[in-house]
């Protein structure tokens, strides 16, 4: 089953950027479609190989900040290859 994964992190300290950083350095690492923008990083495959790497990710995210939020959203599909018809 694949799965699309949208996810912010959000440090609640001053110095946030070498954290969300290593985070989308480790995720574009793995061998999954990994997308990002502004706003947030988007994640593609297969369900388990993702949740797995963002099992891992997240626990080293949060050991590397002081305090801090994750928004995660979850779609039952792989979406990578979305365009919009507007």
């Amino acid at each position: 089953m694949n799965i699309s994964v949208e996810l912010t992190l959000s440090p609640l300290q001053d110095e946030y950027e070498p954290a969300i950083i290593h985070f989308i350095k480790q995720l574009r690492a793995s061998n999954l479609n990994v997308l990002e923008n502004p706003l947030s990083t988007q994640v593609y495959g297969d369900y388990d190989e993702v949740m797995k790497l963002l099992t891992v990710e997240i626990k080293e995210a949060f050991q590397l900040i002081e305090n801090g939020l994750l928004h995660m959203k979850v779609v039952k599909s792989d979406r990578f290859e979305y365009e919009p018809h507007f």
